[in-house]
């Protein structure tokens, strides 16, 4: 590992700490080094406040280190006005000379203007160390902005023997197929998505909140995919205590409810792409898919979807609702006490 791949890496780090937080910004941390010692270190963590590159200079102790410093940056530092001043002009007006950044913001409002501004200004940037893991790391980000839709994780947990429901049931809740560990990382999961989707057979069947209970952060924007409004009133997610949007094909004559959207798509042919064109719309980078077998085989099958992530419980049904099919590269697999779960990439 190379001295500024030891200082990008930490970038990365720190930027972690902004997940689930900072939309719609990107997640970025930053460095200065001063002499091979990190003397001040940042990350964004909320849009409208300060962003990487400022928390790591105002955490300098003695600023005239600054004029002999580098700044190491995970993501182009920004050149235009938006909440905040650009960090480009700080970087410049405090006298640093050597910017090392790990990718290019493809944001049509920086993409490279802010390297630009740098080095028209007389620093020496070294573009592209880590790029990959960088471009990892803000991947919601830059589907968003590059694929016009949000970036999409399907989510599901199966028995050994491949089904996710059993055939009937007495109640109208879910039936648990996983330990309490992986459904605590579900929860995990949820803080750091923008949003949560579920087809209406799932909230009828189960009556899901959709929030987060057995982690800490922000509720995730509710979405129901509920073409021809069979969501009985009485559903949690018609509580009003998270934003939710309801999409049917047909509008809903009914009084406006605080915290209650409803978007209407033209068809049932083409729900998946009206539905991300609504998310786009609604600015949402991320969405984690909860719904039943039908609503996550409908993804699959028009394939647009980014990743998934698949319990394996330890118990059977012998019969029931068929888990979804899915054909695509297997990037991880773990155990989770008695679960195992496996992640796959949609290449």
């Amino acid at each position: 590992m190379t001295t500024h791949e030891k200082y990008i890496k930490r970038c990365i780090q720190l930027a972690q700490n902004g997940m689930g937080t900072t939309y719609p910004n990107p997640l970025v941390g930053s460095v200065i080094v001063h002499n091979d010692k990190i003397i001040g270190e940042g990350w964004h963590y909320q849009s409208g406040h300060p962003h990487a590159e400022v928390n790591a200079i105002n955490s300098v102790d003695d600023t005239s280190l600054l004029s002999d410093a580098t700044i190491y940056v995970s993501l182009e530092p920004c050149s235009h006005y938006g909440k905040t001043p650009p960090c480009s002009d700080l970087i410049i007006e405090k006298g640093i000379k050597r910017v090392i950044i790990g990718t290019i913001d493809t944001f049509a409002k920086v993409s490279g203007s802010g390297i630009k501004k740098l080095i028209n200004a007389g620093c020496d940037v070294t573009i592209g160390v880590l790029e990959l893991e960088c471009q990892k790391l803000n991947k919601r980000f830059f589907t968003f902005h590059n694929k016009k839709r949000p970036f999409i994780v399907l989510k599901w947990a199966e028995t050994t023997d491949g089904f996710i429901a059993p055939e009937s049931k007495n109640q109208r809740k879910p039936v648990w197929i996983t330990n309490s560990y992986s459904r605590q990382l579900v929860h995990k999961w949820r803080a750091e998505e923008q949003a949560i989707l579920v087809g209406n057979k799932t909230v009828i069947e189960d009556d899901p909140k959709l929030t987060i209970r057995d982690w800490s952060g922000t509720n995730p924007i509710r979405v129901v995919l509920d073409l021809s409004h069979k969501t009985p009133k009485n559903s949690k997610v018609l509580d009003q205590t998270v934003k939710t949007i309801i999409i049917s094909t047909q509008p809903l004559i009914e009084k406006k409810k605080e915290n209650i959207i409803y978007e209407v798509i033209s068809s049932k042919k083409n729900v998946i792409t009206e539905l991300c064109n609504i998310l786009h719309k609604h600015q949402i980078q991320s969405i984690i898919i909860e719904g039943g077998r039908y609503t996550i085989q409908s993804f699959i099958d028009e394939n647009i979807w980014d990743e998934a992530r698949i319990f394996i419980g330890n118990n059977t049904f012998g019969n029931g609702v068929k888990a979804p099919t899915l054909n695509a590269t297997l990037i991880s697999e773990k155990k989770i006490a008695t679960d195992t779960l496996k992640t796959y990439r949609n290449d």
